[in-house]
């Protein structure tokens, strides 16, 4: 599983309590072993071993990740970005979202509804990398209408806990 297509069910895939109970368990601590999981659930390793393929096999669990501190890996400044693009029309919006993808800088991004089209989640070294990769970067794709940066003075709440 590599994340890399974005699954969209009609219908979400419906789940029992042991399910559940596995993705409480996998959310906390994706490094436990199916045996462990197992154990805690009261079910044996092999029916436990089956639902978690079939959660992932149906993009329930889309991936699994280590959750780093941006601030220990030299990314200090965080960054809310609205964006506004000129036009409204699928080639602006797809130029726009390609490009997005290449820049390692944007850690998330939303198309939101309101004042602006979307949002993003932009981690930087310093305000000069911030900065320069505004200027030379994000400035520079073709159909951006408006820009407004929020930073980040501190994360009041932070989980990827849905469940």
């Amino acid at each position: 599983m590599d994340g890399s297509t974005e699954q969209h069910a009609s219908t979400p895939l419906p789940l029992d309590h042991k399910d559940i109970e596995i993705l409480r368990l996998l959310q906390a601590n994706a490094k436990l072993t199916v045996r462990d999981i197992a154990t805690q659930i009261h079910l044996s390793p092999t029916p436990t071993h089956e639902r978690i393929k079939r959660l992932e096999k149906h993009g329930v669990i889309k991936q699994y990740a280590a959750l780093l501190d941006h601030r220990q890996v030299n990314k200090g400044i965080m960054v809310l970005c609205h964006i506004t693009l000129k036009d409204h029309d699928r080639q602006t919006a797809g130029a726009f979202i390609s490009a997005i993808q290449q820049f390692d800088q944007v850690i998330e991004c939303y198309n939101i509804s309101g004042e602006f089209d979307f949002m993003l989640k932009i981690v930087a070294s310093s305000m000069e990398s911030y900065h320069y990769f505004m200027v030379n970067h994000l400035n520079e794709i073709k159909g951006i209408g408006q820009t407004k940066s929020s930073f980040v003075m501190d994360i009041v709440k932070q989980t990827h806990e849905l469940i």
